[in-house]
């Protein structure tokens, strides 16, 4: 089993309210980030003490998506819909008006942008063009987080009603639905093989459920002692983080699901307060979370 050696790198400090979401610029040392005070900044990982300001929204901001074909930032400016935001010019180039209500996803496959809406809604919508290309509508409670596998061609969706909602990726026909835990879904991610979906809530259970068997439930851990907000993949698959409420991140190996480290306030200068989104980047494989306390940090992890 790996030892995990954990250094915290710097602390982005800026945001004038809670830090919601986070976008990895793939391929360089660039992240995105929002939150509750509308705007949008560009850090650079090599001199995290300067963010840019990129633009600033009426509304908050959970939800940011990087479009490298052409260097576009997506986001889902709560009760307004969805903005594009030229990153080189930094100005808003395109909007979408959707419902009056709260964005809590943005995923990006391809040509297409899949929406979690505070009403139930997912929106598929062409990127470029910015057309609704699709509804869809399985639940009257709120769809929180999207995760997508192209291995097997299918979009999972978490919901607040406990469920999971498996559909077709590219026609968005319902697949399967799995009553998945004793509460709201906040967390989905697909392994990066494919084999697996991993899942968590308000419950604060990290499930993993066997894509290959149906979705039959692989392993069922008690966490976190709060909800989980988020769980990320390393770079190259053999690890991966969740974070929650309740202000740690924890560090976990793939191939036997089993707990290596807990980052923490105490232990490592960690967040005071709930930690919401993380990126585990291409770049130096350092990990970057953000938290209700108006941080973000930078995490340097060595496995041995």
């Amino acid at each position: 089993m790996s030892k995990v050696t954990v250094s915290k790198i710097n602390t982005c400090t800026g945001h004038r309210d809670c830090v919601y979401a986070l976008a990895d610029c793939p391929d360089s040392q660039y992240f995105f980030s929002s939150g509750g005070d509308g705007m949008i900044v560009k850090w650079d990982i090599e001199n995290p003490e300067e963010g840019q300001l990129l633009a600033q929204v009426k509304t908050s901001v959970y939800s940011l998506r990087y479009i490298p074909e052409n260097n576009f930032l997506m986001l889902g400016q709560n009760l307004e819909g969805l903005q594009i935001i030229d990153v080189e010019n930094q100005k808003i180039s395109a909007s979408l008006k959707l419902d009056s209500c709260l964005i809590f996803w943005i995923e990006t496959y391809k040509d297409v942008a899949y929406v979690a809406m505070q009403n139930g809604y997912v929106y598929l919508i062409d990127i470029f063009s910015m057309a609704i290309l699709a509804k869809i509508h399985c639940s009257e409670q709120s769809a929180r987080v999207i995760a997508i596998n192209p291995v097997a061609d299918e979009l999972a969706v978490g919901y607040s009603d406990y469920v999971i909602r498996i559909f077709d990726l590219t026609g968005g026909s319902l697949k399967r639905e799995m009553r998945a835990h004793s509460n709201s879904v906040f967390a989905l991610r697909y392994s990066p093989d494919g084999k697996y979906l991993l899942s968590g809530g308000r419950d604060a259970h990290l499930k993993v459920w066997n894509v290959e068997e149906n979705y039959e439930l692989h392993e069922d851990i008690i966490a976190h002692m709060y909800t989980i907000n988020d769980v990320v993949f390393s770079p190259n698959g053999k690890h991966f983080v969740t974070c929650s409420m309740d202000k740690s991140i924890k560090v976990w190996d793939y191939s036997t699901f089993t707990l290596l480290k807990v980052i923490d306030k105490s232990r490592h200068a960690g967040h005071g307060n709930s930690i919401n989104k993380l990126i585990w980047t291409h770049f130096n494989n350092q990990l970057i979370s953000c938290s209700d306390d108006r941080t973000i940090s930078l995490w340097d992890l060595k496995f041995s």
